[in-house]
């Protein structure tokens, strides 16, 4: 198939008119996934939003399975990968999903190895690669994720890879940007590199406030000098800027229009996030319990010993969404405070019995703190009721791996979430706290955490007492 048929496949897949920006895009995938193209070859596309990114990937993936060409889609959180998938029409799992060797069921061990890539003149195409940072961890804890994302992906035979980001978003905590968006990162892999950008808004968004909002603050970014951060509110029936005295009553309005699951508190910082939870839990749904039946969490730490039991679950990841769907008990062990419970993770209505520990439900810090998890861990290895005095230290260690308590799923309240912990996720309406913030904090790293909060919206958005001009 010529260049022009397949560029003409992908237009005629797509639910509207392309942009002029689109279709230079559109042909420069066709040569991307041409018989020329060495097949050492990734394809770097940045999105902003509201640029048809994620409805060009949709028309990609359905000319692929026209033509017979093996897709897999992949995300860097399962929030994420739902998202991705959804809008692509075709599966999509996490990248630890796909690249590591699934843990041994029940035994608490985290992936170890990675998996043999078995395809054949594949396309892979990984969302949110924004997100994906030197630091973030791989199977063996020595290479970064990316590393061994590339490795997986080229050792497949003719295997290609396109990496879609935003790197207007917040980079990985830690780093000044993207390393998976990098040009000269990825071509120090040997990989010849093809990028795009869409910047321009698709017509479909030319009214949304969201969009509006979230290109006047991407275009700020990119001038000289950072001007004055400014929202607009006024002509936009989808964004508004609220007082604190408000919130309540809108909350409670987008709790019975959009539902709690599709609704969200995006914060600044963990503290804020906890004042958020404890004070929605109280106001609006009068539970004054520490937990109840329907209650709402993320799970706030990669877990993999109580996937074991459950069909299709090879680990509960960081970032996932679940609901409590009963309560069995709570117990008091190695100072810690613990529960009985059944979750079904939303995102995939999977029903998991577990044990869960309470004590990071409140936590101001993003799991349970270092020094709670040592004691932990240190009071179950010198458990007089588990080990006898001569059961040698490696054994112990080892044993550890099964240990319900020590494995216990770290948890928080899902109401309210910090902006790194939204990222990769989508709700219909979403309130930002912008609350005080000094002229001196206002800079890039402020711009970026306020994209990334206003694009986490699709349908509503609301500015809590916003401290910029508000138009």
């Amino acid at each position: 198939m010529d260049l022009t048929e397949l560029a003409e496949r992908i237009f005629l897949n797509l639910p509207y008119l392309p942009t002029d920006q689109q279709v230079e895009v559109i042909g420069a995938l066709a040569r991307f996934l041409s018989d020329d193209m060495p097949s050492d070859s990734v394809f770097m596309l940045c999105g902003y939003a509201g640029t048809g990114k994620t409805s060009l990937m949709g028309a990609l993936v359905k000319t692929c399975d026209d033509l017979k060409i093996p897709v897999v889609l992949m995300a860097p959180t399962g929030r994420a990968a739902k998202v991705f998938g959804s809008f692509a029409g075709h599966q999509a799992s996490t990248i630890h999903r796909r690249i590591y060797r699934a843990p041994v069921p029940g035994s608490g061990q985290g992936f170890t190895t990675m998996a043999d890539n078995p395809m054949h003149n594949a396309l892979f195409i990984v969302d949110e690669a924004s997100m994906i940072g030197d630091d973030t961890a791989s199977a063996d804890g020595r290479s970064s994720l990316l590393d061994d994302l590339i490795y997986y992906v080229y050792s497949g035979i003719g295997c290609r890879m396109i990496l879609l980001g935003d790197t207007a978003q917040l980079p990985p905590v830690g780093a000044s940007e993207s390393p998976a968006m990098s040009a000269d990162r990825l071509r120090g892999y040997g990989l010849k590199v093809m990028r795009a950008v869409l910047t321009s808004t698709v017509r479909q968004a030319k009214d949304s406030g969201i969009l509006y909002n979230a290109t006047w603050l991407r275009r700020a970014m990119r001038a000289k000098v950072l001007p004055e951060p400014r929202l607009t509110v006024s002509c936009f029936a989808d964004v508004k800027g609220i007082s604190g005295e408000e919130l309540e009553d809108m909350l409670s309005s987008s709790y019975s229009r959009a539902g709690m699951g599709e609704t969200i508190v995006v914060t600044r910082s963990n503290k804020a996030a906890v004042k958020y939870n404890l004070a929605i839990r109280t106001k609006l749904m009068d539970r004054y319990e520490e937990m109840v039946r329907g209650e709402l969490l993320m799970v706030s730490k990669n877990n993999y010993l109580w996937s074991g039991p459950v069909k299709n679950l090879d680990f509960i990841a960081n970032g996932d969404m679940c609901r409590v769907d009963k309560i069995v008990g709570t117990e008091d062990k190695y100072g810690l405070r613990f529960a009985d419970v059944e979750l079904t993770l939303t995102d995939r209505e999977i029903t998991v019995p577990c044990k869960i520990i309470l004590d990071t439900l409140l936590a101001e810090s993003p799991a349970l703190p270092p020094d709670k998890a040592q004691h932990l861990m240190m009071s179950a290895l010198y458990d007089e009721n588990l080990f006898s005095a001569d059961v040698p230290m490696n054994y112990r260690m080892k044993a550890l791996k099964g240990n319900p308590y020590v494995n216990a799923l770290q948890v928080k309240y899902a109401y309210a979430v910090t902006c790194h912990k939204s990222q990769g996720g989508q709700w219909r309406e979403v309130y930002v706290d912008m609350g005080y913030i000094p002229p001196e904090a206002q800079g890039m790293d402020f711009y970026r955490w306020l994209y990334t909060a206003t694009t986490r919206a699709s349908e509503r958005l609301y500015y809590i007492n916003p401290g910029i001009e508000v138009r």
